[in-house]
């Protein structure tokens, strides 16, 4: 006889869960902020800075410096007298002078640097023999004062010139190439206008002869304190 119990005399397994296992929840990704795109400063509009300069004052390091740091301002140098550097500031932004300077408490000053006096001689002439000269040698020498002099010294026991005064350095340079007489000027000036028939030499015991950069202080533009922190050194990250 069938044993009827079929399928019913089976014990049912536990049935296994079918299939992949489920996905896990997908991991948070974190997010990136958006960098801010750094805003630049307003496109400034090209302009002039108008720098003064007495003859003899050297700002070339400092122009390189400024046509670096400042392309979108053309800087234009202009040659000032010493007789009339006080006036002429006023036409100018800034400007390198020699001190004294008029009026002086209309204005910004700032000394750069000290320049000695050398005395200017024909290329043959005998106080050529020594590296140096004091006063006391200039002792019997026609001393040439130009008109433009920016020392004004007095030379013991010196000879005063029997014509009127040349006009200005470049001329009494001429003279003394001729082999009359001397004249006393600033180092730089002595460079400016050196020729191969004359020669000078240190005068030790002569007055210096001081550059500074100064400008009218109701005239303190941003230009002029760019220009001021170029002249002391300052690098273009440095804080004014």
């Amino acid at each position: 006889m069938a044993n009827g119990g079929g399928a019913r005399g089976r014990a049912e397994r536990p049935g296994r869960t079918g299939g992949a296992k489920p996905p896990s929840p997908a991991r948070a990704r974190a997010k990136t902020p958006k960098r801010e795109r750094p805003e630049h400063p307003p496109r400034e509009e090209p302009r002039d800075f108008v720098l003064g300069a007495v003859p003899g004052a050297t700002p070339g390091k400092w122009i390189g410096l400024w046509r670096e740091r400042m392309p979108h301002v053309t800087l234009i140098l202009r040659e000032i007298g010493v007789a009339d550097q006080r006036r002429l500031l006023d036409g100018v932004d800034a400007a390198l002078v020699r001190l004294p300077v008029d009026a002086p408490d209309e204005l910004h000053l700032i000394p750069l640097y000290d320049e000695q006096p050398v005395v200017v001689m024909s290329a043959d002439a005998d106080l050529t023999a020594g590296d140096e000269i004091t006063l006391a040698d200039l002792a019997g020498e026609v001393v040439i004062v130009p008109a433009d002099d920016v020392l004004g010294l007095h030379v013991p026991d010196a000879v005063s010139p029997t014509f009127a005064a040349p006009a200005d350095t470049a001329e009494a340079i001429a003279t003394v190439a001729a082999g009359v007489g001397v004249v006393i000027v600033p180092m730089s000036l002595a460079r400016a206008h050196r020729r191969r028939d004359v020669e000078y030499r240190v005068l030790r015991d002569g007055p210096e002869s001081r550059v500074a950069l100064a400008w009218l202080r109701d005239r303190t533009t941003p230009d002029v304190e760019a220009f001021v922190g170029i002249v002391r050194g300052r690098t273009a990250r440095s804080s004014r």
